[in-house]
């Protein structure tokens, strides 16, 4: 097991155990910390409301949205519309923004917030969230984590909003439950097909540690007590083309 699927492998244990804010920052501070770089961000926004859990100056989030800057926020602007991780900041190429946006990057920079690596995550009924992880530090690089270990960056930020939803009570049972992302319908699909996991990872080009959450969230929505059985519901529904 390599450095960064030990960190991974230890977050994961200990996101399922926290049951408040203050608990999920403190473990998303952590694995922060074990990563090299110094401070998160969870911001979640349904329609213009926003919820944040962070270790970024109590000042800066202050006047974030004070002045509504999630509004103006380059990151936040890209991932409402991309799918993937990307990086912003320091040598990685910031997000194409007008002289406003250049001046809320360097309003950030005085706050301690340099550059970092974003995971966009989609719901549905127009929610957004977005898991952040940055620095200061200028001989800190997180383009280095984008390549080395994209994969479980992606899946820690998906856990931890997942995690966050069920167990803050932030989800919409009767709206939400039932709905498959593209990527849990393609899981559940090679699987139904005769697909291992380790076959999935292959075709999806995703770890395999994410082919198993994306099952296991596709389970959950669906009420089902195996994936045998998600899988006979996702066809019932008509999910799974």
């Amino acid at each position: 097991m390599s450095p960064f699927e030990s960190i991974f492998e230890e977050f994961i244990d200990a996101i399922q155990t926290a049951a408040n804010v203050d608990e999920f920052e403190r473990i998303a501070t952590r694995l922060t910390q074990r990563l090299g770089l110094q401070r998160f961000a969870y911001l979640r926004i349904t329609g213009d409301t926003p919820m944040l859990i962070s270790s970024y100056p109590k000042s800066w989030t202050s006047r974030y949205f004070q002045l509504r800057y999630q509004q103006l926020d380059p990151v936040v602007l890209r991932a409402r519309v991309e799918q993937a991780l990307f990086g912003w900041g320091g040598e990685m190429s910031s997000p194409v923004g007008n002289r406003e946006q250049r001046r809320f990057f360097d309003e950030a920079t005085t706050f301690g917030i340099r550059s970092g690596i974003t995971v966009p995550i989609k719901g549905g009924f127009g929610q957004v969230a977005a898991f952040s992880l940055a620095t200061d530090a200028r001989d800190v690089h997180p383009e280095r984590l984008v390549r080395e270990c994209r994969d479980l960056l992606h899946a820690a930020g998906l856990h931890f909003h997942c995690n966050v939803t069920i167990r803050l009570g932030l989800s919409n049972d009767k709206l939400a439950e039932g709905e498959l992302t593209q990527r849990e319908r393609q899981c559940l699909a090679w699987v139904a097909h005769g697909k291992t996991v380790a076959d999935i990872a292959v075709l999806v080009q995703i770890a395999p540690r994410t082919v198993v959450f994306h099952l296991e969230n596709a389970r959950r929505k669906l009420g089902a007590a195996s994936i045998a059985q998600c899988i006979a519901e996702a066809l019932r529904r008509g999910l799974l083309s």
